[in-house]
């Protein structure tokens, strides 16, 4: 089986990937893979060090407050396709699959024009512009959540969940130990995105010193542009900083509790193991995904959602001490959440994937 994956941007499509990437290389050892992505993003540095063939392509996203900049957009989609049809022709795969981000438009075009199946992966309830303008394309679409299937043609569209789920499953679980944490304190993974968050980072600069005065732990991940705001401050011996965790889903396996933002990944990792969740969703984002993510976990009694507007210590604390000192909170809470994950999803993709294959070979 020859495959490309295209997907970039954040590790909200770029983990979602991996994870089809490597149910691919467990169900087929032998099967030759390309990643293409941006140039310029997250994953044009983080994919080729995973030792995965990479081919970088220029394309920028539309840009929705100035409309006349994207007359150059449209320019360099134009010049990205006809680099993705080299480079398809090149590799000549039998499927290639989009996991979301601008860079899949013109990669899945191209692969359409010149008749190789094709798919697309939905992480999140509402669609994104490139994924409902590829589904007219596309020969089979996956989504993450049911209330996303109307947003695609029904006879082509199939409900498989987030891939990460499955992924997380089966993860190792991490030591405390490598992060100078201690095996016998409850521990609070804080983490904003693959990304970091410049708003959540500043408030958090303010909490860190009053984290001195709880008796749990704190795992704070900044993401690598906020980090060096951290080494300034004296830092409470409970509480340990990282830029990054580059075996992430090994240490969501030691958390207590997590506050998180609210991506279609971070869901997918959360339900997965059951983790109860603070969910503080990015007000950033097209049509307010993340809030309507958050809000369906709160509904099912599985996260308690605080918005950005609202984080401070004075929220936060308390949240954080009301489910840590109510042992069957945390447990409804995790329960909950573990009927809201799809555990068999990256198996479930890999199948259709499977199927789209033989139907070229027949």
């Amino acid at each position: 089986m020859r495959v490309v994956i295209t997907a970039g941007g954040t590790g909200g499509h770029i983990f979602p990937a991996l994870a089809i990437y490597h149910q691919i290389k467990k169900e087929d050892p032998h099967a030759e893979i390309l990643y293409i992505g941006t140039k310029d993003r997250m994953e044009s540095t983080f994919i080729p060090e995973k030792n995965i063939p990479y081919k970088g392509i220029e394309m920028k996203g539309i840009d929705r407050k100035h409309p006349f900049a994207n007359i150059k957009v449209f320019r360099t989609f134009q010049k990205a396709i006809q680099t993705a049809k080299k480079t398809l022709q090149s590799f000549h795969p039998d499927v290639v699959i989009g996991v979301g981000g601008y860079i899949t438009a013109p990669v899945l075009y191209a692969a359409h024009q010149l008749g190789i199946k094709t798919a697309i992966h939905e992480q999140n309830s509402i669609a994104g512009l490139s994924n409902r303008f590829l589904s007219h394309y596309v020969d089979k679409v996956f989504v993450s959540f049911q209330d996303s299937i109307e947003s695609f043609p029904k006879e082509k569209t199939i409900f498989t969940g987030n891939p990460r789920s499955e992924e997380v499953i089966h993860e190792k679980k991490g030591n405390k130990s490598e992060y100078g944490l201690h095996t016998y304190k409850k521990l609070v993974l804080v983490v904003m995105g693959s990304l970091g968050s410049m708003t959540i980072s500043e408030k958090l600069e303010e909490m860190i010193p009053k984290w001195k005065e709880v008796s749990y732990e704190v795992l704070l991940v900044t993401g690598k542009e906020y980090y060096e705001n951290f080494q300034k401050m004296e830092i409470p011996s409970n509480v340990k900083i990282v830029p990054f965790i580059p075996e992430f889903l090994g240490v969501l396996k030691c958390a207590d509790l997590i506050v998180s933002r609210a991506g279609a990944s971070s869901i997918a990792e959360i339900t997965a193991i059951g983790l109860p969740a603070i969910l503080v969703p990015s007000p950033y984002v097209t049509h307010q995904h993340q809030l309507k993510n958050a809000q369906s976990l709160e509904r099912n009694g599985a996260a308690l959602v605080l918005e950005e507007s609202s984080f401070s210590a004075s929220t936060l604390f308390p949240m954080i001490t009301s489910l840590l000192e109510d042992p069957q909170k945390l447990e409804a809470m995790k329960q909950a959440s573990l009927k809201m994950s799809v555990p068999n999803s990256a198996t479930k993709i890999y199948q259709e994937i499977e199927k789209l294959v033989k139907e070229n070979e027949a």
